[in-house]
């Protein structure tokens, strides 16, 4: 049946997911709620589409956005505008000053962020049902009436440069982007998302105003809502709220590219304690047919923590590393496998050999029959882990919408992980890492291990470090 607030609604069944054992009663009441009232697709009268599940529980709302057009929008030669933006929009808005707006956000408990990543300019909302309206509203005013005022512009640039200075120190910050430089070269997605020392100074408040006039628009908007909200009312303030932006964004296209072909080794020298490791190498689009076959084999060797072969065979078998871990990264334009490890400077050659050595060998041999049943079993178990919280569905729907899948992907999920095949698993094993790795280790130089550390002066320091759009740790969707 049509909701008289759309022009079209889809209500899909209850999503049929496999439980794990130990599923906690959050995770059992949200998978009851979506078998409940299912995910619904709302199109308010203003054309504002959103998934919507509607779950009262407990009388809270909880919304993801995003905007297509991150940190790739940003000016070539200054990084770190879409990053600042996210730190301003809610530091004043329309008539509201700095101390105004947060006054009214804390006096209603609303929870309102914005953070930007390479493809896209997103945000959140959590309030109290009752307090609905103003949450909206002053959401309305981040978005359509920012202030950038000089004043908030300078205490923003100076905690950003603050982070910065402190990244241009940090072995995993310099080592995470080095590899991007080398991976993209001259791609957007080589850029520090977060802004350079040499960059954020030059920013001028036109750079800001004129990236949240190009990027916040309606088109490219997604929306994913969770909470004790009727779908009419729900509609009315999601017209509100976003219903006066621009109809069409004017982002910039962004080229398609491929990480940079292993094998390849770089050395970074910095006098720290403990030795950083990134290595990493092209990896499978989110739309490509064998991407789940790819992420199934990928927590075998390295995504599965305690279990996974890199942290069995070079942290409990040898002793060689504090930690290594890796995982697929899916990008807008791109894909790739990215991992880390921290060792000691005299054993940092002898922690790469050994992690080349297992990713040779899977992709020589692939994984056995009990390694797959294994990562399967454990992927579809753990699905119910992106449920628990009303935050937690309203990521998942979100991002679900970001890589194009399907409304009613959350009950094909299981299935599609269990079609992969040890052919399957074999297949992306040799393609992802049949070529050997891109290597950056940060550190000290083996001679040099023995000696005191002294962290030298940043005369001229790299640039900071940002995450990309995919997080590592989450089950895709």
């Amino acid at each position: 049946m049509i909701h008289p607030c759309t022009r079209r609604e889809i209500l899909l069944g209850g999503a049929s997911l496999s439980i794990a054992m130990l599923a906690s009663p959050n995770s059992l009441a949200a998978t009851r709620t979506l078998a409940r009232t299912g995910i619904k697709r709302l199109v308010s009268s203003c054309g504002i589409e959103a998934w919507f599940v509607q779950d009262s529980t407990v009388p809270l709302i909880a919304m993801e956005f995003a905007f297509t057009g991150g940190a790739t929008q940003d000016p070539e030669q200054r990084p770190g505008v879409s990053h600042m933006v996210a730190g301003l929009l809610k530091e004043g808005s329309a008539g509201l000053d700095f101390k105004t707006f947060h006054e009214r956000l804390d006096h209603r408990a609303i929870d309102l962020h914005f953070h930007s990543t390479h493809d896209h300019f997103r945000g959140s909302l959590r309030t109290l049902k009752d307090n609905a309206d103003e949450a909206f509203d002053l959401l309305r005013m981040a978005l359509t009436s920012p202030r950038f005022d000089a004043t908030d512009v300078e205490r923003i640039r100076a905690t950003v440069l603050a982070r910065l200075r402190h990244d241009s120190t940090d072995p995993s910050s310099l080592a995470h982007l080095k590899f991007l430089e080398v991976a993209f070269s001259d791609h957007p997605y080589a850029r520090p998302a977060g802004g350079s020392l040499e960059s954020v100074p030059k920013i001028e408040i036109a750079d800001l105003k004129g990236y949240a006039r190009r990027v916040i628009a309606k088109d490219t908007l997604k929306l994913a809502v969770v909470g004790d909200v009727r779908p009419e009312v729900l509609c009315k303030l999601l017209d509100k709220t976003f219903g006066s932006l621009p109809t069409e964004a004017e982002a910039a296209p962004v080229p398609e590219v491929v990480a940079a072909k292993p094998p390849r080794r770089l050395f970074i020298p910095l006098d720290v304690p403990q030795t950083v490791v990134t290595f990493g190498g092209p990896a499978f689009r989110r739309s490509e047919p064998d991407f789940m076959a790819a992420y199934v084999v990928n927590h075998i060797l390295g995504g599965a923590g305690l279990t996974s072969r890199l942290f069995r065979e070079v942290r409990e078998k040898r002793g060689l590393a504090y930690s290594v871990r890796e995982n697929l990264v899916w990008l807008d334009h791109s894909a790739m496998f990215l991992g880390n490890s921290g060792t000691c400077a005299d054993r940092a050659d002898e922690t790469v050999e050994e992690i080349e050595k297992q990713v040779r060998d899977i992709a020589e041999e692939g994984p056995t029959q009990q390694e797959l049943d294994d990562a399967k079993s454990y992927l579809k178990g753990s699905q119910i882990l992106a449920l628990n919280t009303s935050s937690k569905l309203a990521r998942t729907l979100q991002q679900q919408q970001l890589d194009k899948l399907p409304i009613d992907y959350f009950e094909k999920h299981n299935a599609v992980v269990d079609g992969v095949t040890l052919a399957d698993a074999k297949r992306a094993a040799r393609r992802l890492w049949g070529d050997g790795l891109l290597t950056i280790i940060v550190g000290r130089s083996p001679r040099d291990a023995a000696q005191p550390t002294t962290m030298p002066p940043a005369t001229t320091p790299p640039p900071g470090a940002q995450q990309l759009d995919a997080s590592p740790t989450a089950p895709p969707n």
